[in-house]
């Protein structure tokens, strides 16, 4: 893809906001995008500002004509922060299924949208 075709960087992150509640886009900046994504939900007993959740977070470069994605499973917790551990393998089917479908979506949208390969990055999950 030519620099003169390519879509603005507020052009991609309109793409990407059309995928889901996903995109965090306070913490994006050209050419990177983080997405999150909270699949499951720890103790829905807890009070819902002190809750935590099982899910996924993603972080996505452009490199030149392909992005890389890198997806990392674990909690987020009360103080909002993702922790990267092992889930539970109840929640962990559930939080797989959320990701899978978030992936498909997004390739779809870079590679239908605008001829973009997506890529996963060498230390992302291996769920895809």
């Amino acid at each position: 893809m030519t620099d003169a075709s390519a879509p603005t960087h507020y052009r991609l992150m309109t793409a990407l906001k059309a995928i889901g509640p996903y995109l965090r886009e306070g913490e994006c900046e050209s050419g990177t995008y983080l997405f999150d994504c909270l699949s499951v939900c720890v103790d829905d007993k807890k009070s819902p500002e002190v809750r935590e959740f099982w899910g996924w977070w993603l972080e996505l470069s452009k490199e030149e004509d392909n992005f890389v994605a890198n997806y990392t499973l674990g909690k987020y917790d009360e103080k909002g922060d993702w922790v990267d551990i092992v889930i539970p393998k109840k929640s962990q089917l559930e939080v797989e299924r959320t990701l899978e479908e978030f992936h498909k979506k997004l390739v779809s949208v870079l590679s239908g949208n605008y001829n973009y390969t997506v890529s996963l990055h060498k230390n992302s999950v291996d769920t895809l």
